[in-house]
């Protein structure tokens, strides 16, 4: 299964600015907030943590100049509000001010549709350590798979960055404030993301988003860089095809190397849970596919049984929080990794005893079966050929490409009160 992601890019970016175009010209702006059968609905995310050293920004660094970050969202909509994360730093991040505009590729936007993001009316932000902060509400009609360029102009920065290393996507750091350069010219290059968390879209009552807990798989490790092809990019682009899904966000909380339990990169799945899933806006479905880092250091029998049981307590404790929410969750099975240097006949054994308690009827809400569909039938201890790295652990572009259009689409209609077929926009701007 293949999708001209590029050709159909190019086209709902000439759409989006269009639309656009023609607000721009009126010269108008307007109060954008949620209600008369609107709500905000997450349409990007991506998880915080503590940058590590090794993924820091290059040489000029972020004081006092200029990074440019794009984005993919998932699906579009005519008013927009943005997060922005100093939660994991411990000192203030100051922000002179942040442009939105369609992203051209390559570091280049469309100068036509470049808007300044305000903060409670104003167009620069100080975020001390430890919080998240939203900006003002910003009319930008976008098609569904849209490109968005976020820069920022940055004062000072903290040592400790709060960001997301494992970006798969290019950024562009330009020296001094460049916040309305149209394109790359100059600028350092970095596959990380800084300082940006996520993207709310005004929506119908009726859209939804998916949250997903995840690791390095989900993250995307072995997806193509700037190709937005990690398995959830994928279901996105799947549940676009389909009426009954149209609207519905796909969130990717997945960190690489990390831990539901202890242990790892960034915040432990139980310790970023409520908010990385459960604090997202509109979410409707919660998807839980981490385990492999904790399983992948047992190496006894004692180890794989206390794991297991933890795990699965871990997993108990995701549904009764999901629930309480009122909110579906499912559970995806753990891929096998025969051939990684996980693997031993103990990691194996907890592998499949937390596989069974997640098919497992009555546990979480529906099983996605990702070890099913990626094991090799031969030696379903290792992943099909070709469909992963030469590690054993991770799977390619092939890969995740099967697993994202293996979801079954009826999962995210289930809870639907009035179906999801509605126009993306509305015939009048937000009161």
């Amino acid at each position: 299964m293949t999708h001209s992601c590029t050709s159909q890019a190019s086209i709902q970016r000439g759409r989006s600015l269009a639309l656009l175009a023609v607000i721009l010209a009126l010269g108008i702006t307007f109060d954008c907030h949620a209600g008369d059968g609107w709500h905000w609905v997450g349409t990007w995310y991506t998880a915080p943590q503590l940058v590590e050293p090794g993924n820091d920004p290059p040489p000029p660094g972020l004081a006092n100049n200029t990074l440019r970050q794009v984005v993919r969202l998932s699906i579009g909509g005519d008013s927009l509000r943005f997060r922005f994360s100093n939660e994991l730093s411990t000192s203030a991040v100051v922000f002179r001010s942040v442009h939105i505009a369609l992203s051209s590729g390559a570091g280049s936007i469309d100068t036509t549709s470049d808007r300044i993001l305000m903060f409670e009316g104003k167009p620069d932000l100080t975020i001390a350590a430890g919080p998240a902060i939203t900006s003002d509400p910003l009319w930008f009609p976008v098609q569904p798979r849209t490109d968005i360029a976020i820069t920022i102009a940055y004062g000072t920065s903290p040592a400790g960055i709060t960001g997301h290393p494992g970006s798969r996507t290019t950024s562009y750091l330009f020296t001094g404030n460049a916040v309305s350069q149209g394109d790359a010219a100059g600028a350092v290059t970095t596959d990380h993301w800084y300082n940006i968390q996520g993207i709310d879209v005004l929506a119908p009552e009726s859209a939804a988003c998916i949250a997903i807990l995840g690791n390095s798989i989900t993250d995307g490790r072995g997806s193509t860089i700037n190709g937005q092809n990690r398995w959830p990019d994928v279901l996105s682009a799947v549940l676009l095809q389909d009426p009954s899904t149209q609207q519905v966000g796909v969130l990717n909380a997945g960190i690489g190397g990390n831990c539901v339990l202890a242990g790892g990169l960034g915040p432990t799945g139980v310790n970023r849970y409520d908010r990385d899933i459960l604090g997202q806006h509109g979410v409707r479905w919660v998807v839980v596919f981490e385990g492999v880092n904790d399983i992948g250091t047992v190496n006894s029998l004692r180890a794989a049984t206390a794991t297991a049981a933890n795990l699965i307590a871990a997993y108990q404790q995701f549904i009764t929080k999901a629930h309480a929410h009122g909110l579906k969750i499912y559970g995806a099975t753990i891929m096998p990794f025969k051939g990684n240097g996980y693997y031993t006949q103990y990691s194996e054994q907890c592998r499949t005893r937390v596989n069974q308690w997640i098919r497992t009827a009555g546990n979480f809400d529906a099983c996605i079966d990702f070890d099913l569909e990626m094991r090799d039938p031969a030696d379903t201890t290792r992943m099909r050929l070709p469909a992963f790295q030469n590690d054993g652990l991770h799977p390619d572009a092939v890969g995740y490409e099967l697993m994202g259009a293996s979801v079954n689409r009826a999962l995210f209609t289930q809870t639907s009160r009035t179906g999801l077929s509605i126009p993306a926009y509305r015939t009048a701007p937000p009161h």
